[in-house]
């Protein structure tokens, strides 16, 4: 009897599968909406008469757990990184120029050009097929785990299907919500006398965020795969062939995806859905190329940010007219004075605008722009929106370049007369002073959590914090000075302070914030110059030498460092005792320049901690095999490279070889 209700129970989870894969895959289904809810509701009922063989992979676990206490945070397997934009054809050519310069000149390349769905983007891991976490893109390192929300969205499958499953796999994608899902929410919101939403990508991040799954469910989300991220399995050799196993394993992507053999196939591509997007029931902003083969995308590798083997095709900036409500100035993080308009709300390229960068005051001269006036305003994609012109000017009072900082009432001037902007100099202005330590205490710099803009607000305005080398000196009792404050939380800031201490130097360069100094080049002169002690001492030629700093980074770091003021701030970080080095990868060892693969569990390393351990030792991890591998460590259980190996003739190491080798 046992046997035959598991039987039964497992039967309708996989019809029920099956009848998702044709519904969502292959856009091909068998039953309607009626017979399927049916199914349903049969399975739920079996597993809530025998609880005994439930389990988390069902199709009934889609909305199950209560309301989250929050979201804890995950670390991707492998980076996300962002995409370069390009808003012409002419670009795109030029793009592809490098690329061929990066490859041999006389090596032809496809490409796949997909839509650039305007939704928000996870990660999603599987293992041994089964969905084990899914996070936000986050800073592109950590991400937020949103597990249960994405399990709620149907397009996203709890178990893959077919052959060849890999053993484990990140998937990234888009989740976005439809356009007549999204007037029906706005319409019940409304009903219930609550804001709408802006438009369909701020309903898909905002239902995501929510702390209840069941809510989500009824947000009617949708799932497109488009990337892999780290993958262990049959080996892949191009992106098409990875979108087409997607396929296969029940994960939906979408169908108007293109393989393109030159350039000129990819631009027609790009006229096609720049006239054809608006016939789409969701909202794309352009077309992203890849390079389709992997061997091509290793040689091209990436920069910090973006890898050089792909690239976003924008549509062209869309427009609206508003009226000018007012000119507010802002004060940025390096003491720059930007003019922004304030103006009334429109509808532009999806998203409602209320503020307009002015850029600067020679910009706003340039335009006449006065309060009043009636001003055409442009976005391109995600870029800020700026103001273009004045299309009916109200014959206000000219705007005056003010004087004074607003923030502080310090003197503002420009520091150079080829200067467009006028900065304040003052070093301990309030509005400079918080975006610096929010700068400091960002993921990327010294990644200290808790330490955000209520916290650092109320800090600057009880002068308990007045340069970032103050954070050192907080004690529990100035933080439960602060509104919302109680001891746990005070503890958790103040142990994040002290892990701090032990980020690498690189992070420490780029935490403070010196002009024109940004993460990669915080990361080369760590490379360079190993201690801060080292890069004190630099001189202004030997910094303009390296290739990625130049004369005006070089000038600007030798300036920081000589003010007396920067000088009184490291002694205090050296006091607190911060870390001054960066560990350097070691060009003389055995490792150095190899490539290494590892497959199966070894015994005493994680696959991180040996991978981590042979790039600092300076070689290189690849998660496939090729004839440039030069090791593959086989542990136990190794998979389907461990046989790649054999047949490509690569040297093949035990965990006691690879141990050796290290030693060595």
């Amino acid at each position: 009897m046992t046997d035959g209700i598991k039987n039964k129970i497992e039967s309708l989870r996989d019809r029920i599968r099956q009848h998702d894969y044709r519904y969502y895959v292959l856009s091909d289904p068998e039953i309607s909406d009626t017979e399927y809810d049916r199914l349903l509701k049969e399975l739920k009922k079996l597993e809530d008469a025998h609880p005994e063989f439930k389990s988390p992979d069902s199709p009934t676990e889609r909305v199950s757990g209560g309301i989250l206490e929050g979201f804890a945070t995950v670390k991707h397997l492998q980076r996300m990184l962002s995409l370069d934009n390009t808003y012409s054809y002419d670009e795109l050519t030029e793009w592809e120029e490098r690329l061929h310069k990066g490859l041999r000149r006389e090596e032809k390349i496809e490409y796949v050009a997909e839509l650039k769905i305007d939704g928000v983007s996870a990660n999603l891991i599987y293992e041994k097929g089964f969905l084990k976490t899914a996070a936000t893109r986050g800073d592109g390192i950590t991400g937020e785990d949103v597990t249960q929300n994405i399990k709620t969205i149907r397009s996203v499958p709890l178990v893959l299907i077919g052959r060849e499953i890999p053993q484990s796999m990140e998937v990234r994608g888009e989740v976005y919500m439809a356009r007549p899902d999204f007037d029906a929410l706005n319409k019940e919101k409304e009903a219930f006398g609550e804001p709408p939403f802006a438009n369909p990508r701020n309903a898909a991040s905002g239902s995501l965020k929510l702390l209840d799954p069941s809510i989500v469910a009824t947000r009617k989300l949708a799932f497109f795969a488009h990337s892999i991220g780290a993958y262990r399995g049959e080996e892949l050799s191009s992106h098409w062939e990875f979108l087409k196993r997607l396929k296969t394993w029940g994960i939906r992507t979408n169908p108007y995806a293109r393989l393109c053999k030159s350039i000129d196939e990819i631009i027609a591509f790009c006229r096609e859905w720049e006239k054809r997007r608006k016939d789409l029931p969701y909202d794309i902003d352009g077309i992203v190329i890849k390079v389709n083969d992997f061997e091509q995308r290793k040689a091209l590798g990436f920069t910090l940010k973006s890898p050089r083997w792909a690239i976003a095709y924008k549509f062209p900036a869309q427009q609206a007219t508003t009226r000018v409500i007012a000119i507010n100035i802002n004060v940025g993080r390096t003491g720059v004075i930007t003019p922004t308009a304030e103006l009334d709300p429109v509808e532009c390229a999806g998203v409602t605008i209320r503020n307009a960068t002015l850029h600067n005051f020679d910009e706003m001269q340039r335009l006449g722009i006065r309060v009043g006036d009636r001003v055409l305003i442009e976005r391109a994609g995600e870029v800020i929106p700026k103001v273009v012109k004045v299309v009916k000017g109200s014959g206000g009072e000219a705007f005056s370049i003010p004087h004074a900082c607003p923030a502080c009432g310090e003197r503002i001037v420009k520091e150079k007369e080829e200067d467009v902007a006028y900065r304040c100099l003052n070093p301990f202005c309030p509005a400079q002073l918080e975006r610096k330590i929010l700068h400091f205490a960002s993921r990327q710099a010294m990644d200290i959590q808790g330490l955000g803009e209520a916290v650092v607000r109320q800090l600057v305005e009880k002068g308990m914090v007045k340069g970032i080398e103050d954070i050192y000196g907080l004690c529990q009792e100035d933080l439960l000075k602060l509104e919302l404050f109680k001891e746990k939380k005070a503890q958790g800031l103040l142990k994040a302070i002290e892990e701090s201490k032990r980020r690498p130097l690189s992070c420490l360069i780029y935490g403070l914030g010196i002009r024109h100094v940004g993460e990669k080049a915080a990361y080369v002169l760590a490379q360079k110059f190993t201690t801060l002690d080292n890069l004190l001492k630099a001189r202004k030629e030997e910094l303009d030498a390296i290739y990625e700093v130049g004369e005006v980074m070089a000038e600007s770091i030798v300036d920081f460092f000589k003010d007396k003021r920067s000088i009184r701030m490291i002694a205090k970080l050296r006091d607190a005792g911060l870390n001054f080095r960066e560990e350097s990868p070691a060009g003389h060892s055995a490792l150095a320049g190899k490539t290494f693969v590892f497959t199966g569990t070894l015994e005493n390393y994680s696959r991180s901690q040996a991978q981590k351990l042979v790039r600092s030792l300076g070689g290189n991890v690849s998660s496939s095999v090729s004839r440039n591998t030069d090791f593959v460590v086989v542990g136990k259980d190794a998979g389907s490279k461990f046989e790649d190996a054999r047949s490509l003739g690569v040297r093949i190491l035990d965990e006691q070889d690879f141990m050796r080798l290290v030693a060595s």
